[in-house]
């Protein structure tokens, strides 16, 4: 019997794929089997992680992107279409927060944090999935979190992008399933990250592992089988949905 997670032969993008979460993903895609183009702002680190993904073995590029910008989205996916001839996989992880009361937030940091959270993942689904339904065929994964289910202290613009995504997630689903694409995402719980190591060192962090029945963060690399499952061929009757890793904390009550 085949394995329905082998994902040899396959192209994925991860577009935010040089740090954190998104780095973590496509690096166990590469282990799965997928060839692997990861996606950032500095070319300096996706020069890194394509060195990683070719040290597995993969095939991979080197073409730095940002999803503030759809041009350099429509460069990534004409260089990806060119080498490799299709993408398969598009995992859409870039991703932004900051701590604040909403009373003292500008526009400007809202409207920045809604650009890269949402509007990002939506440009990069717009543009990769064109070829996909054209193909028949396509799966795009978006980072969603524990905030597109409830809140969190003063991270507006934050929940309200995570929430929005699951939103987004069911939408693009509805509308492109007729065509082969299936649109999921990964909400994933407190995991420690650049983006909320030093946040997770005071009391927040403590409020978090009291909340979560597991009892500690998770590691990024405990996304990977989410990433892998979505991908892959398991997954083929499964679009529209958020799955959660988080440790227990969505489904906890109380706790001591």
């Amino acid at each position: 019997m085949s394995n329905p997670f082998d994902l040899t032969g396959r192209t994925a993008v991860v577009v935010g794929g040089t740090t954190g979460i998104g780095r973590a993903l496509a690096l166990g895609l590469a282990d799965a089997g997928a060839d692997v183009v990861a996606a950032g702002r500095r070319a300096a680190m996706v020069g890194e992680v394509a060195d990683a993904i070719e040290a597995r073995g993969r095939r991979s590029l080197r073409v730095p992107a940002d999803v503030g910008d759809a041009t350099s989205l429509r460069a990534l996916r004409d260089a990806c279409l060119h080498a490799f001839g299709r993408v398969d996989v598009v995992v859409a992880a870039a991703g932004t927060t900051r701590r604040m009361p909403s009373l003292e937030m500008s526009e400007g940091d809202w409207q920045q944090i809604l650009d890269t959270n949402l509007t990002g993942m939506f440009r990069t689904y717009q543009v990769f999935a064109q070829p996909m339904i054209a193909r028949g065929s396509g799966r795009l994964i978006g980072i969603g979190s524990i905030s597109s289910f409830v809140g969190l202290m003063e991270v507006a613009a934050y929940g309200a992008s995570k929430a929005a995504v699951a939103g987004l997630t069911r939408s693009l689903a509805v509308e492109w399933a007729p065509h082969g694409v299936t649109v999921n995402a990964i909400a994933p719980g407190v995991f420690e990250t650049d983006l909320n190591r030093e946040l997770l060192k005071g009391p927040r962090g403590q409020e978090f592992l009291t909340r979560t029945p597991m009892r500690r963060f998770g590691r990024v690399e405990e996304l990977v089988g989410a990433a892998v499952y979505l991908a892959s061929d398991a997954a083929s009757f499964v679009t529209g949905q958020l799955l959660v890793v988080d440790g227990g904390l969505l489904a906890s009550g109380v706790n001591q």
